[in-house]
């Protein structure tokens, strides 16, 4: 009989046993310790920890966020780390999200709209008999398929009385789901979901100046985290940048910019990548990671959270922290394909490049 091997967090000193080819984060979920983690797949980072003793092994996916990392930082990815003995790490803890219980429950599209040419708003509302599903801003939701097969979507609201959850559905071509979503889909009919998910949630513990940044759909969660402060009254300096390629792709610019002229202390950046688009709009021309860091080069007195593609994460990550922000403080989800599409992308790079 194999072994079961046991993690230690450092710094709180909580531990927990790890099943035979069991992932840490999957260890941890199930004793109820909740870690960062956003794609589960071993690409964004959001999950990356620091191993202080033990080994362990990648046997699923090749750990992608760990590239360009030095061994001496001694890194692991938990979403893809399996122990080969026992471990000691040091990992940040979202207590907030562990007393919410992860479950499935079947919705009904209430609502379908256009935001954009190639973005759908979702409002699903619980089936005659659900309960309503139970989350925190910021996190997201699993829609299940046939097969086993999952499509994750961050939730764009935040709590409702109803139990309504807002989607923001952007077509990639050739995904079959999304296609399905934009072309066939239509009110009334039924989905069934898991969540919530992820740990992307808000921070109420500080009270320092805030930054968002969104990339394209990566405003769904970044939306529903700021409204979540907004509903609360609060009184911490808010700067929110979304940037896309087209203003047309700011789908939901004339909300953000209502938040500008309502809040307390909120000033709205819209950014666009292409000149021509910029210069046709009037809008403000560049990557939305360097507008943050024009208007603020100096964010060591700064929480900031931060939601898209993945090279718009991995730039964030980097010159964020070398602008003086810890990396403590920097909280993001990135937006990539689902683990199923994930898994069968990185094994055809793996016999290509021999990764």
């Amino acid at each position: 009989m194999r072994p079961v091997f046991t993690v230690t967090i450092q710094s709180s000193g909580r531990r927990f046993p790890v099943a035979p080819g069991e992932t840490v984060l999957e260890a941890a979920q199930r004793a109820g310790i909740a870690l960062p983690y956003s794609c589960r797949a071993g690409v964004c980072g959001s999950c990356k920890a620091t191993l202080l003793g033990g080994h362990c092994a990648y046997p699923r996916n090749p750990p992608v966020a760990l590239s360009g990392t030095s061994p001496a930082q001694h890194a692991i990815l938990l979403c893809q780390a399996v122990p080969t003995g026992d471990l000691l790490i040091e990992a940040r803890e979202v207590t907030s999200v562990e007393d919410i219980a992860r479950r499935q429950l079947d919705v009904v599209v209430a609502r379908k709209w256009m935001l954009a040419p190639d973005v759908i708003g979702l409002h699903l509302r619980p089936a005659a008999g659900q309960p309503r599903l139970q989350w925190l801003p910021g996190q997201y939701l699993d829609v299940l398929l046939d097969e086993g097969r999952r499509r994750p979507f961050s939730i764009a609201n935040h709590p409702q009385a109803d139990g309504s959850i807002e989607l923001h559905v952007r077509h990639v071509a050739g995904g079959g789901f999304t296609s399905w979503v934009h072309d066939t889909l239509k009110e009334g009919d039924a989905l069934r979901i898991e969540g919530p998910l992820g740990t992307f949630v808000p921070r109420e513990d500080s009270e320092r100046p805030m930054i968002f940044m969104a990339g394209g759909t990566g405003f769904a969660p970044v939306k529903a985290i700021v409204e979540h402060f907004l509903a609360l009254g609060t009184r911490r300096p808010m700067r929110v940048y979304w940037g896309a390629r087209s203003a047309a792709d700011l789908y939901l610019r004339e909300l953000a910019a209502g938040w500008a002229r309502t809040a307390h202390d909120l000033v709205f950046h819209a950014v666009i990548s292409d000149p021509e688009e910029a210069a046709a709009s009037g809008l403000r021309m560049g990557l939305v990671h360097e507008a943050v860091l024009e208007d603020q080069p100096d964010l060591s007195g700064y929480d900031v959270y931060m939601s898209g593609p993945p090279a718009m994460i991995d730039a964030g990550r980097k010159l964020f922290t070398d602008a003086g922000l810890p990396e403590g403080r920097l909280y993001y989800d990135s937006f990539d394909y689902a683990p199923d599409v994930l898994a069968q992308i990185l094994a055809g790079r793996a016999g290509i490049v021999g990764l």
